[in-house]
């Protein structure tokens, strides 16, 4: 089940004020990821049975563009024999897939919680970053996926894969890593195009936290650009706990010098 929020840690960078301002979320290359093993690039390969070679040789032998020669060479063949050569050509398509897919896929990652010290070490700036929070109603939460954690590489049956071409094994792997990552709570949103910056609703941003030890000076330029586009965002000031390893945080309502003062607060 999707949750109702998603979060999203983010650095003080320039591509992540600029996202942020154009109310958008980036979607990269998965070949930039930072866990080699991620999206899995070399799953185990499951051996053929026989029931999967008669089907893949009945599958071929079907085929009207198949020469007669080939033809007599699948019905005379052995099942060792065409073990070695449907192994093979699956490996290839399965290579061809994932390769496919790396090239042309873009992948935003989103996680569960907001206050984990790892997430907000690792994307969040070393805690001066901040993470946004999004309601999962609008698009593209729709197609949210979260990842699978698990302790040993996935394999592929390649018989579904050269009988039907149906590639829903390969796209489970980039929705799969390392259980030494599981504290992130992953989910992933993949895109058809890499590199697309996808809008969203202003409604759809509804809160963000800032990391402990971000300058006020980045806290007010963050707050300044949703201060004019953006209603509804509630802002949140991190703190670090001083009895236990946690991150806490507090709502706050952000003024603007030009508005304090036409109030009268300074």
């Amino acid at each position: 089940m999707i949750p109702a929020s998603i979060y999203k840690y983010e650095s003080l960078s320039h591509q992540s004020l600029e996202n942020l301002k154009a109310q958008g979320i980036y979607f990269g290359s998965p070949l930039k990821f930072n866990d080699p093993y991620d999206c899995a690039l070399f799953p185990n390969i499951l051996t053929l049975s026989d029931q999967q070679i008669d089907q893949l040789r009945r599958k071929y032998l079907e085929d009207p563009r198949i020469s007669e020669k080939a033809r007599n060479q699948l019905i005379e063949a052995s099942l060792e024999l065409l073990r070695q050569s449907f192994m093979s050509t699956g490996h290839l398509a399965v290579n061809d897939l994932i390769n496919l897919f790396l090239k042309s896929k873009g992948v935003a990652c989103f996680s569960e919680r907001n206050d984990d010290l790892l997430m907000w070490s690792h994307y969040g700036g070393h805690y001066k970053g901040f993470c946004l929070e999004f309601s999962t109603k609008f698009e593209p939460f729709e197609k949210l996926r979260k990842v699978t954690y698990r302790k040993d590489i996935p394999s592929v049956d390649i018989a579904p894969i050269l009988l039907t071409d149906n590639d829903d094994q390969i796209l489970d792997l980039f929705f799969t890593k390392s259980e030494a990552w599981s504290y992130e709570a992953e989910w992933r949103v993949v895109h058809n195009v890499v590199g697309t910056r996808y809008t969203y609703p202003e409604e759809c941003l509804t809160g963000v936290y800032f990391g402990p030890d971000i300058s006020d000076e980045s806290m007010e330029i963050i707050c300044l650009i949703l201060g004019g586009q953006n209603e509804i965002v509630s802002f949140w000031r991190g703190h670090r706990s001083k009895t236990e390893f946690s991150v806490l945080f507090e709502k706050f309502t952000y003024t603007s010098y030009l508005e304090a003062k036409r109030k009268g607060l300074l």
